[in-house]
């Protein structure tokens, strides 16, 4: 059995997890949705990669060409997680803000109605920063546990 990989994908259904408290503890109602969706407190993918990292650190050594990668790969997914897919998820809500100014402009079809038509962009697939960093914290703390349930 791979320790590593059974502690990073462990890490990343685990934050997934904590999606649905933390998401009831801000809204007041339970979303079992958020399992399964992108985005939200905390990352998994920085979780993940990040558990994945701390437990190759505490193996290996920190001075290890391993470590170096798995740090790397942590840090352009954390990057793209919080940047790119998040420059995204804005640019969709755009586009579905704009639909439907369109739709009333035209005046062809009322806006509830449309919006209860039509399947909308999904506007929510990266991080906010404070997501990342916070799955980051998460993984790091996986990752030393995991270390120490596997290793010792």
């Amino acid at each position: 059995m791979n320790k590593p990989i059974l502690t990073a994908l462990s890490t990343i259904a685990f934050a997934q997890m904590l999606k649905m408290p933390i998401k009831k503890w801000k809204t007041g109602h339970w979303d079992v949705s958020v399992i399964v969706e992108t985005g939200g407190m905390p990352s998994s993918h920085s979780a993940g990669v990040t558990a994945l990292a701390t437990y190759i650190g505490r193996k290996q050594g920190i001075s290890t060409i391993d470590f170096a990668l798995s740090t790397v790969f942590g840090l352009i997914v954390m990057y793209d997680a919080q940047g790119i897919r998040r420059q995204a998820g804005e640019l969709t809500l755009k586009v579905n803000e704009l639909d439907e100014e369109v739709e009333q402009l035209t005046g062809e079809e009322n806006v509830q109605e449309h919006i209860s038509k039509q399947v909308r962009l999904r506007e929510r697939l990266g991080h906010q920063p404070e997501e990342v960093l916070g799955g980051a914290l998460l993984g790091l703390i996986c990752g030393f546990v995991g270390y120490r349930l596997f290793e010792n």
